[in-house]
C-alpha cells in the first residue's frame, strides 16, 4: 500500500513504490541478492548512491554493472559523468572510450554521440 507521502513523490515509478532513498537502495539490494547479474537493478543502485552523494559506492556499482554486463551502455556514460564530478577526468576519459566501444557493439548511436561530445568537452 502506498503512503500519502509516496503518492506526492512524483511520476518516477520506483519513487512511488519506494519513496525514501534507503528504501530504494534496500529494494535494489534485495533484487540483486536474488539475481546479481540484473543490470537494471545494479545500475539503479549505482544511481541511488550517486544521488545521495556516495560517489565511491556509486562507482563500485557502475563498475560491477559494466563487468557483469559489458554492453550495458548507460553504465559507462553515467559513471563517466560521476567520475568527472569527482574530479577524476582521466578515469572518465577511459570510461567514455570503453563506453564508445560498447555503444558501437550494440548499435547505440545516440549514446555514442553523447559520449563523444563528453570526450570533446574534456579534451
Amino acid at each position: 500500500m502506498l503512503s500519502i507521502h509516496s503518492q506526492r513523490v512524483g511520476q518516477n515509478s520506483s519513487a512511488l513504490l519506494y519513496p525514501y532513498p534507503m528504501d530504494r537502495i534496500a529494494a535494489f539490494k534485495e533484487i540483486l541478492a536474488q539475481d546479481p547479474d540484473n543490470s537494471f537493478a545494479r545500475y539503479g543502485l549505482a544511481m541511488e548512491h550517486a544521488a545521495l552523494g556516495d560517489t565511491e559506492a556509486a562507482l563500485t556499482e557502475f563498475a560491477d554493472c559494466i563487468h557483469r554486463t559489458p554492453d550495458y551502455v548507460p553504465a559507462y556514460q553515467i559513471s563517466a559523468q560521476t567520475l568527472l564530478k569527482a574530479g577524476r577526468a582521466s578515469e572518465a576519459i577511459d570510461r567514455l572510450r570503453a563506453g564508445l566501444e560498447a555503444a558501437q557493439r550494440t548499435g547505440n548511436a545516440h549514446a555514442a554521440s553523447e559520449m563523444q561530445a563528453m570526450l570533446a568537452d574534456i579534451s
